[in-house]
């Protein structure tokens, strides 16, 4: 048995999940997990301290699955790590490009890797995930089929790389929450901090207008806003949202308060410190200035 805390991941070892969670908790014991349910049971049953979950990336949007698991699952919310992503070409040792004729990756992954197939003429296999990918691709040990993974992948399961960071774009990144069982707040002490919550309007005309005006009316930055269905109901929708504050600054309290009136269900899911990648990734001030003022 081990004394160390155990955080857990949806892919196999060498995922880039994984690499995040190297990153962000190198002493923590690192647990892959088949699906993003088993991730989430791990959370419930106490076999996992922490959870390293990919919510968003920004070439193939949000992780859809995520948006519904998280409110059922009583967890929190309590960090966020962005995520440079990378893709190598892997394939057996002494492989070379002029052998290939497949390449198997993560359905995401394929689709953010389209120019290096295009240009190889590979025919593209979805495989459950780039890790995954590449352990198969390991294990048939075949010159005409390569993967599409992480470099950890590729030290883990000893493939050569065959091409460097191919993927299409890149500003390819994608975006973690670190989840918990525990509700740990950021501190309201002038850092930077991000509240995420969800939210459902009242049927009433407009309610959605009315209920996010109070964020515009107090000054409150809502950086995502995203809507889905919830299961078997084409009338309801939630909403998943990420302002820029802490709920003590006065301007959020009061966006808050106007935004439960019109709402039949509010949850807060974390109040998180902010992510430094988020001084990168900022609008630059010169675009925002070209912008028509609506009121002038």
């Amino acid at each position: 048995m081990t004394d160390r805390k155990r955080i857990v991941f949806q892919g196999e070892t060498g995922a880039n999940s994984h690499m995040a969670c190297r990153s962000v908790y190198p002493d923590y014991e690192a647990i892959p997990c088949a699906t993003f349910e088993d991730c989430f049971s791990s959370m419930a049953d106490g076999s996992a301290d922490l959870a390293m979950i990919p919510i968003e990336n920004s070439v193939a949007g949000r992780v859809a699955d995520i948006h519904h698991l998280l409110p059922k699952s009583n967890l929190h919310i309590i960090g966020e790590y962005f995520m440079p992503i990378r893709f190598q070409l892997m394939a057996t040792r002494g492989t070379n490009l002029e052998t290939l004729e497949k390449v198997q990756s993560h359905i995401h992954a394929l689709g953010q890797c389209r120019n290096i197939i295009r240009e190889l003429g590979l025919k593209a296999v979805v495989g459950g995930d780039t890790a995954g990918s590449a352990r198969q691709v390991a294990e048939l040990d075949d010159p005409t089929v390569a993967a599409l993974a992480p470099e950890m992948a590729a030290e883990i399961y000893g493939l050569d790389i065959l091409r460097r960071d191919v993927e299409d774009a890149a500003h390819n990144t994608t975006r973690f929450v670190i989840l918990s069982r525990e509700k740990l707040e950021a501190a309201h002490n002038g850092q930077s901090v991000i509240t995420t919550f969800i939210f459902r309007v009242r049927n009433v005309p407009a309610a959605l207008y009315k209920a996010l005006g109070g964020f515009a009316t107090n000054g409150v930055n809502m950086t995502k806003l995203e809507s889905y269905q919830l299961e078997g109901q084409f009338f309801a929708s939630m909403f998943y949202a990420d302002v820029e504050g802490h709920p003590e600054d006065p301007a959020v309290s009061l966006a808050m308060e106007e935004l439960a009136f019109f709402c039949a269900e509010l949850n807060v899911l974390g109040v998180y410190r902010a992510s430094p990648f988020r001084d990168k990734i900022k609008e630059p001030e010169a675009n925002r200035a070209l912008r028509p003022n609506p009121h002038s």
